[in-house]
């Protein structure tokens, strides 16, 4: 009685779509960084895993089950990092950790983009304690690349002295 009453009164008994409440919690719970890249992410994509100059880093966190995929593209001659996508199934924050780390390895050499540091990215998108793990799982799978792309790299020049 109360829900047909309610239905007949304006504004009462109508309750916003879950999406509107979802947007408002989602961003009074983040910082407009993390929602800028969850909803705007950079690099999302994937490359070929098969290219010798592609390295791919996967990782996961158990405990909550983000799973980040992220590749880099190495210009061979140079050793800079010249492209970088990502794959990531999991929350808000990993999501944008994943962008932000695509976008701060482009350019960088190997040992510059290791140097990047999971508090570096926690730093910059003001995530929260419980979302640490997120951030960590960046440099995990930013180091997961470089360890790919090396191994790719040997392997093709173990090949290449083979054939000679």
């Amino acid at each position: 009685m109360l829900r047909y009453v309610g239905n007949r009164i304006p504004g009462l008994g109508q309750r916003p779509s879950s999406s509107v409440v979802a947007q408002g919690i989602f961003r009074r719970l983040y910082h407009e960084r993390v929602v800028d890249h969850y909803n705007n992410p950079r690099n999302v994509g994937s490359f070929d895993k098969n290219d010798p100059t592609v390295g791919t880093g996967l990782v996961g966190a158990p405990a909550c089950g983000d799973v980040m995929k992220l590749q880099i593209k190495v210009d061979e001659k140079t050793g800079k990092i010249t492209d970088a996508c990502f794959k990531t199934f999991g929350c808000g924050s990993a999501i944008a950790s994943s962008s932000l780390a695509t976008e701060w390895v482009k350019g960088r050499t190997m040992e510059e983009a290791l140097s990047i540091k999971n508090t570096e990215i926690a730093k910059h998108l003001f995530l929260p304690p419980q979302k640490i793990h997120c951030s960590m799982l960046a440099e995990d799978a930013i180091r997961a690349a470089k360890k790919d792309y090396e191994a790719k790299k040997a392997k093709f020049n173990e090949n290449a002295e083979k054939s000679v």
